[in-house]
């Protein structure tokens, strides 16, 4: 949890708490109060009246070793999804772009350092892992990630990807600052991003960002497909025609309209 020295109306427990149930993820479903700790750079006094207060109000369970989140949490990310219909707009346009070019595509929105599934549209499953609303990417990496990122100032893409782990996840992952940095001055003038396996071997994307009548960028949309089927350089002269019909149907929808996550 990053403190806010100074700052009178942080509230440093419900701070904690946050950064408690933002430790939990995929690879760490079940912690101790010891591994809570390490993970949030809480003391084990914090972290155990956190957990014990997520308990207590349904939203972790013990079982007198392990912590665990429980459905609860789920309230959570629904109240964003109910406090916006961004993603009930998106839909239909993902629906009809997806059965256009017979693949999947999804919408996103940048959350820190990483995407965040807003809406989707599945034609072939397309990772080993499955992706739904909700799930997250790392931005750096991936097509709608580089998009979103691009849509900041160059200052704060930078300070953002400097202050994030990177790893080599396959070995054609772009790591290095300077790379990526140049790989979003391009997307900027561009207007989009390809990536050829990077997040995943076998996994090409092309995405484009969706931005309202005022020319900001609330989302991004991409498709995604297997290598096997399609080769990354292919993808603009194959897909942009249609990305640049789908943007120009959604950005009228969008005037008067306020999505803001950054």
């Amino acid at each position: 949890m990053e403190a806010v020295e100074g700052d009178r109306d942080f509230m440093a427990g419900f701070g904690k708490g946050l950064a408690v149930i933002e430790c939990f993820d995929d690879s760490h479903p079940h912690l101790t109060i010891a591994q809570v700790a390490a993970r949030t750079g809480l003391s084990r006094a914090a972290a155990r009246r956190c957990l014990l207060t997520l308990q207590r109000l349904g939203y972790a369970s013990f079982n007198n070793k392990f912590f665990a989140l429980t459905p609860r949490v789920l309230r959570l990310g629904y109240a964003y999804l109910s406090a916006t219909d961004l993603p009930q707009l998106l839909q239909p346009f993902l629906e009809r772009l997806s059965e256009q070019l017979e693949e999947s595509c999804s919408a996103t929105v940048l959350d820190g350092h990483e995407i965040v599934y807003i809406a989707r549209s599945a034609k072939k499953r397309v990772m080993s892992v499955s992706l739904g609303v909700g799930s997250r990417l790392p931005a750096y990496c991936t097509s709608m990630g580089r998009v979103l990122l691009a849509s900041l100032e160059p200052d704060e893409a930078s300070k953002r990807l400097s202050a994030t782990e990177r790893p080599r996840l396959t070995q054609k992952t772009r790591t290095r600052l300077d790379e990526l940095s140049a790989i979003l001055l391009e997307v900027r003038a561009q207007g989009y991003c390809v990536t050829d396996q990077e997040l995943e071997i076998g996994l090409v994307s092309m995405a484009v960002p969706v931005t309202d009548s005022r020319g900001v960028t609330v989302a991004a949309i991409n498709v995604g497909a297997q290598s096997a089927r399609i080769v990354a350089a292919e993808m603009p002269a194959r897909f942009l025609a249609s990305f640049h019909e789908t943007q120009k149907a959604i950005t009228p929808l969008l005037k008067g309209r306020n999505f803001s996550w950054t």
